[in-house]
């Protein structure tokens, strides 16, 4: 298999494993918490959301042919709170994330070198990707973070749960060392559970 090849599978897995995290901490809340604020400086995680969907839906449109910020995009918008109920928000989430897939999907090893612009600034198809690597993940961070701020009953673990790391790594060093991804462990454990 290719490092190219190798790229893609692992970006998608480490993208499916994050949106994931973010959905288990959603989970967790009541729907109306989902469009709490501390104050006018800070997002709600329904606003995080609107606005992971408004950045997905114009980076990975056409995603080879057209520039990545669509002249539709209206970002500031992103911002505002009109979403006034969580059927309505998961449905931006998840048509965000089909549109991301769809696209990462369609892409073959040839395309990592190809060049996209953003803002007409050209990024190698590898660059744009690792751009929203980092993007995406740090918005799911403040999800988890001002999930668990705002919970009213105890949280549940979306990793190594508090005080079991001993534990864990007990389980990991008795299995045969060889090569695999933990990815793959954790994107397992996550279906077995919604199962």
């Amino acid at each position: 298999m290719s490092i190219s090849k190798q790229y893609l599978d692992s970006i998608k897995k480490q993208f499916e494993y994050y949106k994931n995290v973010a959905e288990r901490a959603m989970e967790q809340l009541e729907p109306q918490q989902l469009f709490y604020t501390v104050n006018d400086d800070s997002n709600s995680i329904a606003v995080i959301v609107k606005h992971l969907h408004g950045n997905m839906m114009s980076r990975w449109t056409d995603f080879l042919t057209t520039d990545g910020e669509k002249d539709w995009r209206n970002r500031d918008d992103e911002f505002e709170q009109p979403i006034t109920n969580k059927e309505n928000l998961m449905q931006l989430w998840e048509e965000g994330w089909s549109c991301f897939f769809n696209t990462i999907n369609s892409l073959t090893p040839e395309n990592l070198t190809d060049i996209i612009y953003i803002r007409n600034e050209g990024h190698t198809v590898m660059e744009a990707i690792n751009r929203q690597l980092s993007h995406y993940p740090y918005h799911i961070g403040q999800i988890v973070f001002f999930a668990k701020q705002i919970k009213n009953t105890p949280w549940d673990s979306l990793t190594i749960p508090k005080n079991k790391s001993g534990e864990y790594n007990k389980q990991k060093f008795e299995q045969e060392k060889g090569q695999r991804s933990f990815l793959d462990t954790e994107l397992n454990k996550i279906k077995k559970n919604n199962s």
